[in-house]
């Protein structure tokens, strides 16, 4: 029998123990298990706590649960091991700061509060975030220092704090950071330096300092380069100077490089295309000269933009050979030679831009063939030749300018089966042919612009639904314009002037609804004009002069509610002028040379209208000085104007008088500016008051507001209450000769202005020390009192505190000053510049009807010879057009520039300028687009209201318009007067569209960074940077 044999001692001893260690490990899950509902529970708490600290924002609404285990599904929250590491609350309308108990999430490694409004100093309760290594606090309202001690917040290893209101200097402790391997301070109000100990933080990737252009003007520090690790460098628009360092070539991980935007001199150099992972290259708007390095050894070359310098030479011939290369932006410089005949063999080509160059020669015939194009843009060169059959070939492109160059032949057929262009610029050119007919009709085309060509044949039958500009004037298209032209309803702009048109002018034209701009002069037009007019509602110009139109003037003409200007002249039209035409507001009438007959409207019998009527033989007006016959009641009325004379006479003998009194009581006072010399009045109205109303009104309680070039006065020139406005402008030296001359000859000029949006000079006196204007009183004062200064003691009568502008008011002095400028640019007999247009520069009457004030007078101050005196003068901080600033040179789009910042003010509510060297209204409205917040988010809390939304922001979009930063992208202020016409239309408001201004190239999309577009120089150009139309358009 076997033995039985007992366990060994061994495993009789541990035996008890393996029995237990189901027991161990499910005590030790239940312990585990309560620590981390423990801790949800908590967090928990920390969430709800937080909610209500920021007044329970709808986007937290789903921050409520039954059970704690749930927050860690909630779309903000990241966790590991049930414990919260990752809190997301990216643009969530989040108002108020941040409180200190954020940081009893214990476990919590990363905070991104981006894109909210958070006010206040930067949060220092963060420094309790003990396991934080990612901070965002991005596009909110933070103001103040960074603080001198962030260095306590040791593990971060990403700092971003861009797009808020920092200030003072970067502290050199943010460089005791030394973990950290993304930076980012762009776009704040830093008013002083950064520490160049930053380039000591060898961890560091990425380094964006962009778009803070109160830095203290520096050049790159020499240890720039030490950062072996960084890949993203951004330093547009800081302030830089200097050359660009050699030793470049150091930073070997690059990818990213943007100087653009800086006065930085000197060559680009060599070493920086020796970058072998460069991949995007920005040195934009610089003053860097030389040719273009022609050795490129890196491949990787997606973007390239050199845009608006001073580069001289031929384009390198190895950016064809850049496979990757998708943007070529070398605009606006002075590079010359041919275009190299690899760049259209590159596959990812998408946007090329050579224009404002001085290239010639041939357009290489492959663009668009290997690559998909979405941009070609050529124009003001010297090209010749044919121009590129295939660049649709892709199937992509959007935008074509090639206007302004030599190139000639036919228009290629394949633009006319391309389906995706939005907008064919290729007008002064020497193009002959006839349009491709599928271009007409491109179901995405909205403007066609062909004027100044060869080009013939006849107008379509059928257009693009979306087309709402065609200029094709100065051509030799022919035949009728067809009767389907009535289908043409999205037209805003039709100048076909200047071809060889014939036929009447059809009834059907007159049906377009949202035609602002006719102009068919200069044609073979006959027969008479419809006598029903439709649907011109929007009508502000009409020029159907030269050609053979006969017959009556229509009287729906005169019921034209916007008309502006109308030219009907050298033509064959007979009859009365309807007394319709004295409804009409125009700033511009030209019947002349035709066979009218009867009495001219009396509201046209005035100076602004003497050459309206010429050559007439049957028309008569009731005065001799309109230079046309003189109606049969002119000798009823000579015995009047005799009478008038002698009373002129009178009054002038009475003033010599007067002067002669005013003299010896002035000669005897020590605080008159005219001591011994002689006083000078030159009127331009007629005037119910005397130079000693004038002169004894000159006193400080009178005193109603005071510039750089004298003081304002309010001065009541007789017992009835009438007031007129005095500006007094003094000198502590004697005025010479040729100065005072000037002034006269000046002052002479804008008293012979006669329009209802420019305020009335009514006369000047003038002596040796001292000059006055006198203007008609505005009794509203300024839109910059009403604007900005409402809620401050105001010495104005009439204005009291707090008062509000409503939206309707706003539109209204908008489009009067509009007026009032488009006037002055093109309708005087020599256009006047105004140079400062402002807010405090546009007087508001009674009625708050806009008037333009003080144009001009900048250069008057000036003596000859002191460009840099009369651009100092000539212009208010944050109203300066970029050009204007710094080349004195002055066009009317310098007071389209700051008219358009004036649209911004109007919108926005805030000032132009925050009085310091700082950020223009202009500059932060392009950084506010740029960075993707709403424009509602932009718009005055004042008149946010629904029903005019969209109006309004339609008008803050016509701002940025005028405010781009090529002065050939600004639109003229005829068109910017139709589209305030368009919003200010009541029949018009449901569309409420803002049509874009076309004088320039085409719209260019964002650059591959969404964030920071750079490289779209194109209709929306700012200071700051660019905005694309898309963008903008989202609102």
């Amino acid at each position: 029998m076997p033995r039985l044999t007992s366990s060994p001692p061994r495993i009789r001893f541990f035996f008890p123990f393996f029995s237990y260690i189901p027991c161990v490990v499910f005590i030790l899950c239940f312990l585990s298990h309560a620590a981390e509902s423990q801790i949800q529970d908590q967090e928990l708490q920390v969430l709800s706590k937080l909610r209500q600290s920021w007044q329970d924002p709808s986007s937290l609404d789903h921050w409520v649960a039954s059970n704690s285990s749930s927050l860690c599904a909630w779309p903000e929250i990241k966790c590991q091991e049930g414990s919260i590491t990752e809190l997301n609350l990216v643009n969530l309308n989040i108002n108020y700061s941040i409180p200190p108990f954020i940081c009893d999430l214990k476990n919590m490694t990363k905070l991104d509060l981006s894109y909210n409004n958070i006010p206040g100093e930067f949060p220092t309760v963060l420094y309790n975030c003990s396991k934080l290594v990612y901070l965002d606090l991005s596009q909110n309202y933070f103001e103040g220092p960074i603080p001198s001690d962030i260095d306590r917040m040791a593990d971060l290893q990403v700092l971003i704090l861009a797009a808020n209101s920092f200030s003072f200097d970067v502290p050199v402790s943010i460089a005791r950071l030394q973990r950290l391997r993304i930076l980012h301070l762009y776009q704040s109000e830093y008013n002083g330096t950064y520490p160049e100990e930053i380039f000591g933080l060898s961890n560091l990737e990425e380094l964006r300092l962009e778009y803070n252009k109160k830095f203290v003007p520096s050049q790159l520090p020499q240890n720039f380069t030490a950062l072996k690790k960084l890949r993203f460098f951004s330093m547009p628009q800081t302030n830089l100077f200097g050359r660009i360092p050699k030793t470049v070539s150091d930073m070997e991980a690059l990818e990213h490089l943007d100087l653009g935007m800086n006065p930085l001199t000197g060559e680009i150099p060599g070493s920086i295309f020796a970058l072998r992972n460069l991949r995007e290259l920005y040195v934009y708007k610089t003053n860097v000269s030389g040719s273009i390095p022609q050795a490129v050894s890196a491949a990787n070359l997606s973007v390239i933009d050199l845009s608006f310098n001073n580069l001289t030479g031929n384009i390198p011939e190895v950016f064809g050979q850049l496979k990757n290369l998708y943007c070529l932006n070398l605009e606006f410089n002075q590079l010359s030679g041919g275009i190299p005949e690899g760049i259209p063999s590159l596959p990812a080509l998408s946007d090329i831009r050579l224009s404002n160059n001085n290239l010639s020669g041939t357009i290489p015939p492959d663009f668009g063939k290997f690559s998909p194009l979405r941009r070609f843009e050529v124009a003001f060169n010297n090209l010749t030749g044919a121009f590129p059959e295939q660049l649709c070939h892709g199937g992509t492109l959007f935008g074509l300018a090639a206007m302004d160059n030599n190139l000639s032949g036919k228009l290629p057929e394949s633009l006319g089966n391309c389906s995706t262009l939005s907008q064919v610029m290729l007008h002064n050119n020497g193009f002959t042919g006839n349009v491709p007919g599928g271009l007409w009709m491109s179901r995405n085309l909205m403007a066609l612009l062909l004027s100044g060509n060869g080009l013939t044949g006849e107008l379509p039958k059928e257009l693009s639904p979306n087309l709402n500009r065609i200029e094709m004037s100065n051509n030799k298209f022919f035949g009728k314009i067809p009767s389907t032209v009535s289908s043409w309803r999205n037209l805003v702009v039709f100048d076909a002037s200047n071809n060889l048109l014939s036929g009447t002018v059809p009834a059907e034209l007159t049906v377009l609804p949202s035609l602002t701009t006719l102009l068919l002069g200069q044609n073979k037009l006959s027969g008479n004009l419809p006598t029903d007019i439709i649907s011109w509602k929007s009508l502000t110009t009409l020029d159907l002069s030269h050609n053979k139109i006969s017959g009556p003037i229509p009287s729906k003409i005169g019921l034209l509610p916007v008309l502006m200007q109308l030219d009907l002249s050298d033509n064959q039209l007979s009859g009365l002028i309807p007394p319709e035409f004295g409804q009409l507001n125009l700033d511009r009438l030209n019947v002349s040379f035709n066979r009218l007959r009867g009495p001219i409207p009396a509201k046209f019998e005035n100076a602004a209208y003497d050459t309206s009527f010429l050559n007439n033989a049957g028309l008569c007006a009731s005065n001799s000085f309109m230079r046309i016959n003189v109606c049969n009641a002119q000798s009823q009325r000579s015995s009047k104007t005799n009478l008038t004379l002698i009373v002129i006479l009178a009054i002038a003998a009475a003033i010599c008088v007067l002067l002669v009194v005013l003299f010896t009581i002035r000669a005897s006072r020590k605080n008159r500016d005219c001591f011994d010399s002689t006083l000078k009045l030159t009127s331009f109205q007629s005037l119910n008051f005397t130079e000693s109303n004038i002169l004894s009104g000159l006193k400080e309680h009178n005193v109603i507001g005071s510039g750089g070039s004298g003081k304002v006065y309010r001065i009541m020139v007789n017992p009835s209450g009438d007031a007129v406005a005095v500006k007094r402008i003094s000198n502590n030296q004697k005025l010479d000769e040729e100065l005072e001359k000037q002034f006269v000859a000046e002052a002479e000029i804008l008293g012979n202005i006669k329009h209802r949006h420019i305020v009335k000079l009514l006369c000047c006196i003038s002596c040796e020390n001292s000059k006055l204007l006198v203007y008609e009183y505005m009794e509203n004062s300024s839109l910059d009192q009403w604007l900005h200064k409402k809620k401050r003691s105001s010495r104005i009568p009439g204005v009291t505190n707090n008062m509000i502008l409503d939206w309707t008011k706003r539109l209204q002095i908008a489009l009067g000053a509009a007026k009032g400028l488009c006037y002055m640019h093109n309708d005087c007999s020599s256009p006047i510049i105004h140079r400062d247009v402002k807010s405090s520069n546009i007087l508001l009457d009674s009625e708050f009807n806009a008037k333009i004030a003080d144009f001009g007078l900048a250069r008057m101050l000036a003596k000859p010879g002191e460009a840099v005196t009369m651009s100092a003068v000539a212009g208010s901080h944050g109203y300066l057009a970029p050009e204007y600033a710094h080349t004195t040179r002055a066009n009317e789009k310098i007071d389209v520039y700051s008219f358009g910042v004036v649209l911004l003010e109007l919108t926005t509510g805030r000032k132009a300028n925050d009085g310091k060297e700082g950020m223009g209204l202009a500059d932060w409205t392009c950084c506010h687009i740029q960075h993707g917040k709403p424009i509602s988010d932009a718009i005055d809390e004042e008149i946010k209201d629904s029903s005019y939304l969209d109006e309004i922001i339609n008008v803050f979009k016509l701002g940025i318009f005028c405010t781009a930063t090529r002065p050939s992208m600004r639109p003229a202020m005829k068109e910017v007067v139709q589209m305030l016409l368009r919003c200010s239309d009541p029949l018009h408001n449901v569309e409420k569209k803002l049509q874009h201004s076309l004088d320039a190239s085409p719209l260019l999309g964002n650059s591959k960074n969404k964030e920071m577009p750079r490289s779209d120089f194109h209709v929306l150009e700012c200071n700051t940077g660019i905005v694309s139309t898309g963008t903008v358009a989202e609102g």
